[in-house]
């Protein structure tokens, strides 16, 4: 199953790329969150790479040149820089880094570039703090998970901050890493940290428990999520689910029904589990009403099983000569000899008698397995015909069959009388 949302994480080209002195609302946001903070002064670029770097980021900016182009051409300016010191270094690197994002192809180098950086560890807290996330989110997107876990950590470490963002960030690595456990708690606290319900950590969180077949615990969790999120449809599909799997077959009829009237169906699997639990409870015969709908419909298909479980069905209902009916379609669709011995049989039961030995000849004609139970049907409806001379073949062909002969033999004698009584010598 899969119950897991994926977690966008978008990561590209700032805009507004600063390099300059912090304005003092900006610096008025403080970064880090840790006790005792205080803002440090502010570093700023040496004079020829900041100029050389201006030049760059104004190409960057030149709306009259054709953005691919513009890109393109500063990313060699950027090259093209000669720092030495270390923090003009790691500017340039996290600028051309960002740059670099967004060419086919470059993203390793981006990566490295920007990771480069933010381990120099000698940008300002700001930038230093964007670039540790952007590291970790650029990370996910090339599937380096464990590298994308550690830069997160490397975040919360740096600013003392907490995000639910960055939590439910974390939860998509560890599933990618199979570390369910973590998984778990990292959504747990994405959970508690959003003001607003997310439905993602939520499902990171169902995934996790699932994957470790741990159901109860993915029912919980999937209550809560049609409690919050009532108008999604694909919680109650996901709910009812979880309930089949924890053997609650009560709650995920109520389920799957709450949701069928809500108009929340929508998958083939969705309509199958619903007719399948109304066949379970008791209710066969809406069951098989919901079948015959979806069929109709196209919802359900149409091939031999299907129409068999829809005879099986009707069977239950005792719906006798509707399920021989459905049970002839599968029968002619697959020319399943068996098929055509269950239609003879509930024919047979539902006193169709002509109708029935016409099945179960088709049966024999076919080459059925069981040829004894087919010889004992088609005894009892030539009998109930009137036509003891057949009736009494049939009962010497299913007396070969030992598990039949004690019945079939019991059956002879009354066939031969029927017959004196009607002056019919077999």
């Amino acid at each position: 199953m899969n119950t897991l949302n994926k977690v966008v994480v978008s990561v590209g080209v700032a805009l507004s790329i600063s390099f300059f002195p912090q304005s003092v609302q900006a610096q008025q946001q403080l970064p880090i969150a840790c006790p005792g903070y205080t803002l440090p002064k502010t570093k700023l670029l040496g004079q020829r790479a900041g100029k050389k770097l201006q030049e760059a980021y104004d190409t960057y900016l030149n709306e009259e040149l054709d953005e691919k182009e513009r890109i393109k051409e500063a990313i060699q300016m950027l090259r093209d820089i000669e720092a030495k010191e270390p923090y003009d270094v790691a500017y340039i690197n996290r600028f051309l880094g960002q740059l670099l994002v967004s060419e086919d192809g470059k993203a390793k180098e981006s990566l490295s570039l920007l990771q480069g950086a933010a381990e120099q560890g000698v940008l300002n807290d700001k930038d230093q703090a964007d670039l540790l996330k952007l590291v970790a989110d650029l990370s996910i997107q090339e599937e380096e998970y464990q590298n994308a876990v550690s830069f997160y950590q490397k975040w919360m470490e740096f600013t003392c901050k907490e995000d639910a963002d960055v939590y439910t960030r974390m939860a998509k690595a560890y599933t990618e890493l199979k570390q369910f456990d973590n998984v778990v708690s990292a959504a747990d606290k994405a959970i508690a940290n959003y003001e607003e319900p997310n439905k993602n950590p939520y499902a990171l969180k169902i995934n996790a428990h699932h994957e470790q077949k741990d159901y109860v615990n993915a029912v919980k969790v999937a209550e809560v999520l049609v409690e919050l999120f009532p108008t999604e449809k694909t919680w109650w599909s996901q709910l009812g689910f979880f309930y089949m799997l924890t053997e609650d077959y009560s709650k995920a009829l109520s389920t799957f029904s709450l949701a069928y009237k809500q108009g929340y169906l929508t998958k083939r699997s969705e309509y199958k589990a619903l007719v399948q639990l109304y066949a379970s409870s008791d209710n066969p015969f809406k069951s098989a009403q919901l079948q015959e709908k979806y069929m109709d419909s196209g919802m359900l298909e149409t091939d031999p099983d299907d129409y068999a479980s829809l005879a099986n069905t009707l069977q239950l209902a005792r719906e006798y000569s509707d399920a021989a009916k459905y049970y002839g379609q599968a029968a002619r669709l697959s020319n399943d000899a068996e098929y055509y011995r269950k239609q003879g049989v509930l024919l047979l039961t539902a006193e169709d008698y002509k109708g029935a030995i016409t099945a179960l000849n088709k049966a024999l004609e076919v080459g059925v397995e069981s040829e004894g139970k087919v010889h004992f049907s088609l005894m009892e409806a030539n009998f109930y015909t009137g036509n003891f001379r057949q009736a009494n073949v049939h009962a010497q062909e299913a007396k070969k069959d030992s598990s039949l002969r004690r019945n079939a033999n019991a059956w002879i004698p009354y066939i031969k009388q029927k017959a004196d009584n009607r002056g019919i010598n077999i």
